[in-house]
């Protein structure tokens, strides 16, 4: 693993990304990546973690630091994770998004994702206040 790709790295560019929502710790990053289905792709400046089951991929997390959103680094992310989890022989791939980003949102529809259903109360803000996820898919 890259020192770009360590999780403390990756703990530090998700905490500065979700500002509203508990950040994952290193600890939960290092944990998840000892999982023989799961991968990361990208660096600590832009990232995403898949896992893949049984032919599904689920889209476990995507961050950009702050400082470097708005010069595409995202939706490379983005390709880079349905690159790499039709390489791990998924054909559909999931995510959950907070009802209240809506950048992502935005950026999920463009790349072909569909809502599919939504689980009321799921995210818990920083704030207290507990928001819906939406669930999309799409094909690989």
């Amino acid at each position: 693993m890259n020192a770009d790709a360590h999780p403390d790295a990756l703990a530090q560019t998700h905490a500065r990304a979700f500002t509203d929502q508990r950040p994952w710790s290193p600890t939960e990053f290092a944990d998840l990546l000892t999982s023989p289905h799961v991968f990361l792709v990208g660096d600590a400046t832009s990232f995403a973690l898949g896992r893949v089951i049984a032919g599904e991929a689920e889209l476990l997390t995507l961050a950009t630091d702050p400082d470097a959103q708005g010069r595409g680094l995202g939706r490379a992310a983005l390709a880079a994770y349905h690159t790499a989890a039709q390489a791990h022989d998924a054909d559909t791939s999931f995510l959950e998004v907070a009802e209240t980003n809506t950048t992502a949102i935005r950026l999920y529809e463009t790349a072909g994702y569909a809502r599919t259903a939504q689980r009321p109360d799921y995210y818990r803000m920083r704030d207290g206040q507990r928001v819906a996820a939406i669930i999309m898919n799409r094909a690989l």
